[in-house]
């Protein structure tokens, strides 16, 4: 099978929220997914204020290119939890440095919708929006290994300023 490439194109940029990309304390952080891409009339919003909660892709435009792991290694490079590979993690270091978030959509104005938990910076480009669908969610038992909830215990924990 021959490597196949696409063009994707940004419709929308996070406004506001965090400036710098961390790995824990996203909770209750507020941003604007603002939509500005010309093709876009406020119609393209129309009846998204039912909803809860969107699904959004974004590009991680901020990791340095050079920091691509494509094997194995440890979530955060913490030394107790197990080597994984790539699609055993969810973070920035994949080749096409793309990113899914879930998010609570606080408020939709014209094509300005403001969001709370959305895990991408100021500035992120943004791919595509959907509102959560809860018949999308995971069907049947669920099971993860325990890393991910030692990880992740203050991932959506209140933010608090890290510097």
């Amino acid at each position: 099978m021959s490597r196949e490439t696409y063009t994707v194109e940004a419709l929308a940029h996070v406004v506001g929220g965090r400036r710098e990309p961390t790995d824990d304390y996203w909770g209750g952080t507020r941003a604007i997914i603002r939509i500005d891409d010309p093709r876009y009339t406020a119609d393209a919003t129309k009846g998204l204020a039912d909803f809860s909660h969107l699904e959004v892709v974004f590009r991680f435009h901020l990791t340095d290119p050079a920091d691509l792991h494509l094997g194995a290694r440890r979530p955060r490079d913490h030394p107790a939890w197990p080597e994984v590979g790539t699609f055993g993690h969810r973070n920035m270091r994949r080749l096409n440095w793309l990113g899914v978030s879930r998010c609570r959509l606080i408020t939709v104005d014209g094509l300005d919708l403001h969001v709370e938990d959305l895990d991408a910076v100021d500035g992120t480009p943004v791919l595509d929006i959907k509102p959560w669908f809860a018949e999308m969610g995971p069907r049947g038992p669920q099971r993860q290994p325990s890393w991910p909830g030692e990880m992740l215990t203050d991932y959506y924990a209140p933010h608090r300023d890290t510097t």
